[in-house]
């Protein structure tokens, strides 16, 4: 018989501000849910940490939405699903509760890729610290063994977006500058996957300057339509998702900046409230 408490909220996690595009467009795809949004601005950007210290950073904040009662977190971040994921899934999730789930943005991705690449030949744009990682790579050649893959590191691609310059002149010279590097490794690349949830608002320069034919793959579509899929598979789980069409949003920054920088991302007005994870580690 399931307890009273059984139920709770679909936890979101961010560094930044970027995975409210992914937010986003799961609600859409599954409006009826609860839903809670965590983003680690003050700490943010995650991309040029360490693994240890995006590990850490990461536990922090799934553990802190576990208290919140969610039973079910997903890592809307790159850079925490390459360096912290398969760490809390395999090492964590046995130790501090068995029945509860992580899952990245990472895994969703790449399985789409396979749809939509003709000749194998795949880019990878994300942040520095996600394409160190390598973890695009592995999760493409464990599934698509033929497959070769070609990372970018785009340093100022998430800044840009968050100076409100992702459709100024700025932008224009760094996104160019980016795929053409990108571009100039393999002529071939006909799949980029945007490795990053702020890259989507800058999908117009990204489109404008993308050699033509090459199919360009955004994570949040993707990403709504795995987890649709995953609580289809996994009713056990899909009834301990608190139903009722609520959004909140928590911050590590001032509730006020993030209001202001959210507003970007979801096209909305929202109210935020903040929290230190340091101090509420459980």
């Amino acid at each position: 018989m399931k307890e009273i408490n059984d139920i709770g909220p679909i936890g979101v996690f961010d560094s930044g501000y970027g995975g409210l595009t992914i937010l986003k467009e799961i609600r859409k795809k599954l409006p009826e849910y609860d839903y809670l949004y965590l983003g680690d601005n003050a700490r943010a950007p995650y991309g040029s940490r360490s693994f240890d210290v995006v590990y850490e950073f990461t536990l922090e904040a799934v553990k802190y939405l576990f208290s919140k009662g969610c039973r079910l977190v997903i890592l809307a971040c790159n850079t925490a699903s390459a360096k912290a994921l398969r760490t809390i899934q395999q090492n964590d999730l046995p130790i501090i509760d068995p029945t509860r789930r992580v899952l990245g943005v990472i895994r969703p991705t790449v399985e789409k890729v396979g749809e939509i690449s003709k000749n194998g030949n795949i880019g990878v744009v994300g942040t520095p610290g996600t394409i160190q990682s390598k973890s695009y790579d592995i999760e493409i050649n464990k599934l698509y063994p033929d497959f070769h893959v070609y990372g970018h590191g785009c340093k100022l691609w998430a800044a840009l977006v968050e100076s409100h310059e992702a459709e100024g002149d700025g932008a224009d010279y760094f996104v160019r500058k980016d795929i053409n590097e990108l571009m100039n490794m393999c002529p071939e690349i006909d799949t980029v996957i945007l490795g990053c949830t702020h890259y989507p608002l800058l999908i117009n320069k990204i489109n404008e300057f993308m050699p033509k034919g090459v199919r360009v793959v955004l994570q949040g579509n993707i990403v709504a339509d795995s987890l649709t899929d995953y609580l289809k598979r996994h009713p056990e789980m899909e009834k301990r998702c608190e139903k009722g069409g609520n959004c909140s949003f928590l911050t590590t920054e001032s509730p006020e900046k993030f209001k202001e920088l959210a507003s970007v991302f979801l096209g909305d007005d929202i109210s935020a409230k903040h929290i230190d994870l340091a101090k509420n580690e459980q």
